[in-house]
């Protein structure tokens, strides 16, 4: 082999590699969609299906810096219980995923909504959150600005959430969580009576895209 084909040989080697390169970056932006059923739909502890199963979708636009946009929705049945007029809840979020070492951190905002909801006071609810994940583990803290489903003096008011979350392949991801509230079973009840803060395991399976 001549020198010359030998330096024509490295530089094919070279733009290659750069080819490579070029070809595995990190793209600019994502978009992600998600759909899930879970055996119960709980907020802050409380459950916003009345006990029972629920279904919900959502759609995700993520930069590479870490800033993110979404919606989400769920169907719900606390508000016809209250006496109003809405079966779905709509959620409108934004924030910045990061991390540090091995340990994972969200922050961001979230507003839900709850069209035609009918009710003389809205529930319509505004909180700001923070978590850490590290593994499966995620400790998430949210904080209310506005009141809480629209009840008086619950500004202000925070819930912590630890759970769990296993992806199972395909696109697939089974999750786990703990779920519990101080609240009072007078306040909050399903029509037949059931206490919708009392304790309990809420397991869910979400496929994505």
């Amino acid at each position: 082999m001549t020198f010359k084909n030998l330096t024509l040989l490295c530089g094919a080697l070279v733009a290659s590699g750069v080819f490579t390169q070029v070809q595995a970056a990190e793209p600019e932006s994502t978009l992600g969609f998600n759909a899930a059923v879970t055996t119960d739909y709980r907020f802050r502890g409380i459950s916003q299906s009345r006990l029972d199963p629920a279904i919900s979708g959502g759609v995700d636009y993520a930069h590479k810096s870490g800033l993110y946009v979404g919606a989400w929705a769920s169907s719900i049945k606390w508000i016809n219980d209250a006496g109003g007029s809405a079966d779905a809840e709509i959620d409108l979020y934004a924030g910045y995923k990061g991390s540090a070492g091995d340990i994972g951190y969200d922050l961001g905002v979230l507003t839900y909504q709850y069209p035609g909801h009918k009710l003389a006071t809205s529930p319509n609810t505004t909180e700001l959150y923070g978590a850490l994940t590290f593994g499966p583990v995620t400790a998430k803290y949210s904080h209310a600005v506005t009141n809480t489903f629209g009840w008086a003096k619950s500004k202000n008011s925070g819930y912590l959430d630890i759970s769990a979350s296993f992806d199972l392949g395909n696109g697939l991801v089974a999750s786990a969580a703990a779920i519990g509230s101080d609240a009072k079973k007078i306040a909050y009840v399903t029509p037949s009576g059931k206490g919708t803060g009392r304790d309990g395991l809420v397991v869910g399976l979400t496929y994505s895209l």
